[in-house]
């Protein structure tokens, strides 16, 4: 194959990602850039793909989502696939449309909740913009898209002081429409052009001209930098840990795993889990049962071929885990908890929150046993509602093995998480294996 694994230790591969993946469009970007340096070939979503044995594609849907694969050399009929599925998106504030405000001399942003983030830990910190723009084109059907990033901080949510909220720390209630709106600016004068400030200042971004400018779909990000941390520096603590550990995960593992010789080894990254997942780009549509029909029909396979190999496929469902609170360790189960350092969470939950099936999840501790890889079996409190992956979605779109995974973290959700660095190395790993090792899984 004219393809390679990954360069550099994993660790500083991640922190790359979480420092690049502003949006779900820019981490598409990144993910999309990888493939093609490492030999992978470009696909159009709607374009009629002829395909080579030996090969690596990617395709990219709707800007914010991707499938890469790799059809291995023996690529036959009735050979299942090999899937991994992560999500680009992370609990933010989203930019609305028309959003300049003003209050006296401040300028400010009208920002929309996006997820089911902690809001606190939004407060006072330095936040920039990214995402994508959407400008006129040739034709109303062809309009044109560029990426933005200012890479700067040019927002914050201001603290109230606690001299004018005397219970704070008691706990307090933050209205998202009131509570949450940034500080972008400063308006020096009635007509001065600042009461539109900030989309002016998206359209310099851009190139383009205010009036150029149809929509725009732009998160919030925290700029804090990654940091390593602990007296070993074994901890990692960063926003976006969710879910870009899984996207770094998913890409090392299919461009390292590239010795089987048989079935299709593939990664997906969809958007919109945090919302759900049921939007055309996300794990609740028939995008993913779509791109594995027109991997088989390239090759001649029947409709029933097509089934079938689904039907012998299998799907890793990737995205973080919740970790042991050193402070709140009630809060995880009494016999199931999973510890920052232990490795690789194997998610489990019998209403079927997670995916949750034993002859697969056998199957991934088998890989984890065969290949010294650390992982831990996870059950959250009877009594503690927890959250869902796209992994129950999406398997009963596609209706295949399912196990939900992943590295452990506090404060999920947070502006920023804490994961432990060494559980990056056992998730890639994992997953390298899992695309390498022989054998297939029959109906």
């Amino acid at each position: 194959m004219e393809m390679r694994g990954c360069k550099g230790g994993r660790i500083d591969g991640l922190i790359r990602y979480l420092e690049g993946g502003v949006s779900p469009f820019h981490t598409v970007d990144m993910a999309a850039e990888e493939f093609a340096q490492a030999g992978y070939r470009e696909l159009e979503l709607s374009g009629s793909w002829m395909l080579e044995r030996g090969r690596g594609y990617y395709v990219r849907a709707y800007g914010s989502s991707l499938f890469a694969f790799r059809v291995n050399p023996g690529f036959g009929r009735l050979q299942g696939f090999r899937v991994a599925a992560a999500h680009t998106d992370w609990p933010c504030l989203r930019v609305k449309a028309a959003p300049d405000m003003a209050q006296g001399a401040y300028a400010k942003l009208n920002v929309e909740i996006y997820g089911g983030p902690i809001l606190n830990t939004w407060l006072d910190r330095p936040l920039s913009a990214a995402g994508r723009v959407t400008l006129s084109g040739e034709d109303c059907f062809s309009p044109v898209t560029r990426l933005v990033d200012f890479k700067r901080p040019v927002c914050t949510v201001p603290n109230l002081a606690i001299h004018m909220n005397r219970d704070v720390n008691k706990g307090i209630e933050l209205n998202r429409q009131k509570d949450m709106a940034p500080l972008v600016g400063r308006i020096l004068e009635e007509g001065s052009g600042g009461r539109d400030g900030f989309v002016r200042a998206l359209a310099a971004e851009a190139g383009a001209a205010p009036e150029e400018i149809l929509y725009f779909e732009l998160s919030l990000y925290n700029c804090d930098r990654p940091e390593l941390f602990g007296l070993d520096r074994e901890f990692l603590s960063s926003p976006r840990l969710d879910n870009l550990t899984s996207v770094k995960a998913c890409v090392d593992g299919l461009l390292e795993g590239d010795s089987r010789e048989i079935g299709v080894d593939m990664a997906v990254l969809f958007d919109h889990e945090e919302v759900g997942s049921r939007t055309k780009q996300g794990a609740g549509s028939v995008l993913l049962p779509i791109v594995m029909e027109k991997i088989c029909r390239s090759f001649g396979y029947s409709d029933e071929d097509c089934l079938n190999s689904r039907l012998r496929s299998f799907l890793l469902s990737v995205d973080v885990a919740h970790g042991l609170h050193p402070n709140q360790p009630e809060k995880s189960d009494v016999t199931n908890p999973v510890f920052l350092g232990d490795g690789v969470a194997i998610k489990t939950e019998s209403c079927q929150k997670y995916a949750t099936d034993g002859e697969a999840i056998g199957v991934i501790r088998e890989i984890c046993r065969a290949n010294g890889i650390p992982c831990r079996i996870f059950a959250g409190r009877s009594d503690v509602t927890g959250g869902s992956t796209l992994g129950s979605i999406a398997s009963s779109f596609t209706v295949m093995d399912t196990v939900d995974l992943g590295v452990p973290i506090l404060a999920m959700h947070s502006a920023r998480e804490t994961m432990a660095a060494a559980d990056q190395e056992a998730l890639a790993g994992l997953l390298a294996a899992y695309y390498r090792m022989s054998g297939e899984r029959r109906r």
